[in-house]
């Protein structure tokens, strides 16, 4: 017997619906179709899953481009699986008092990050850190995930956050995931979806990881006004692709900031690049820390710059408010650290100080809001499932 008829049949004996017209003539309840559940609960369709394996995406994301995308290769995006995910997502349901989601803490319209330098966890608490953002997560092809690495990768990270005690509330001493569990499948829903994504309603965390990975790594960012202009002057075999190119839809501001943040220090530049990779704005996978304090020892990871210019604060403790403060940053406040990634020094292994006057810092910022991506921000298949 399936299990959410079970569940059905349980309920409804427990409140009286299963009751005798006579003793030859029982009244059966009907059960509801998969769809019935679906609509009570839900802003989807079962049948009208949205594109999210294989979206269009511009010319300059090419299968050189592809080729990054970290998952791995039992995991890849399906649509079902990342519906699944996006119900998984926006669902309060996954912490333990019902009151916070992934999304409380990554939300659309803040470039899935968060306005506050700590977010607001399970009752009260803040999170550890500052909500990252996840646009082009997929192409980080580093070994670890989360700022501080302590995920192996993403499926790892993305049910952290839901045994943690201070963010959702399901951590070892209230029942850990196992607890989480037995609630999921009591709502009515998530047999539907499991079986639709995965072939049966069995509702186990590996599944759920993977639902949630699919999801996150479908939010390619593709549609900044960075990648318009790129998109002009794209041309294959070319030195980055014609990256360096000016582009027509730039100010002459913007594309002087983008030539500062291509360009490496002894070419006059920022050197920005080297660890911010463009198209996708990833971080490098063998970048290390970035001086934000003396004598640090942790190598922190960035997520991709993609919908910076959205809102601070920025860095894994939200230390910076603005744009112009993280560009400062680098330009004169670099701190020496065993984990200074060796991009950010000098030949002779001091912090490097860029010197840049204003008409270049301002350059810079201005062409970093050209990475910031309305359509995503906006896009319905991201938004919340729940009515």
């Amino acid at each position: 017997m399936h299990i959410r008829i079970l569940v059905f049949l349980l309920i409804t004996a427990a409140v009286g619906f299963v009751a005798c017209k006579d003793d030859d003539n029982p009244i059966i309840p009907v059960l509801p179709s998969d769809a019935e559940i679906i609509a009570q609960n839900l802003n989807i369709s079962l049948d009208n899953v949205p594109n999210y394996a294989n979206p269009t995406l511009p010319n300059f994301i090419d299968q050189n481009i592809l080729a990054q995308d970290n998952a791995p290769s039992i995991n890849p995006v399906t649509d079902k699986g990342a519906q699944l995910g996006r119900v998984l997502f926006y669902d309060k349901n996954l912490s333990r008092n019902g009151t916070t989601a992934c999304a409380s803490c990554h939300q659309q319209a803040k470039g899935f990050s968060d306005d506050a330098v700590k977010s607001l966890g399970f009752e009260g608490a803040l999170t550890g850190q500052h909500s990252m953002r996840l646009a082009n997560a997929n192409f980080y092809t580093g070994e670890r995930m989360f700022w501080n690495k302590r995920a192996r990768d993403l499926e790892e990270q993305v049910t952290m956050p839901i045994k943690d005690m201070g963010e959702m509330g399901f951590d070892a001493a209230h029942g850990g995931i196992d607890s989480l569990l037995r609630k999921m499948r009591k709502l009515e829903y998530y047999p539907v979806l499991f079986e639709q994504a995965f072939g049966n309603e069995e509702i186990t965390e590996s599944k759920m990881q993977q639902a949630l990975a699919q999801f996150i790594r479908s939010m390619i960012s593709s549609g900044s006004k960075f990648d318009q202009g790129f998109a002009q002057v794209f041309t294959p075999g070319a030195p980055g692709a014609g990256v360096q190119n000016p582009f027509p839809n730039f100010s002459a501001q913007e594309n002087a900031g983008k030539n500062l943040f291509l360009q490496p220090p002894p070419q006059g530049g920022a050197g920005c690049a080297g660890c911010h990779t463009p198209p996708t704005f990833a971080l490098a996978a063998n970048s290390l820390s970035n001086g934000l304090n003396a004598g640090e020892t942790v190598i922190f990871k960035s997520p991709s710059l993609k919908n910076i210019g959205i809102g601070g604060p920025y860095m894994h403790d939200g230390r910076f408010a603005t744009l112009e403060q993280i560009v400062e940053h680098y330009n004169s406040n670099i701190q020496n650290a065993p984990s200074l990634d060796n991009r950010l020094r000098t030949p002779n292994g001091q912090p490097l100080r860029l010197n840049l006057n204003t008409d270049q810092k301002a350059a810079l910022v201005a062409f970093l809001k050209t990475l910031d991506d309305p359509t995503l921000s906006a896009d319905p298949k991201f938004a919340t499932p729940f009515k």
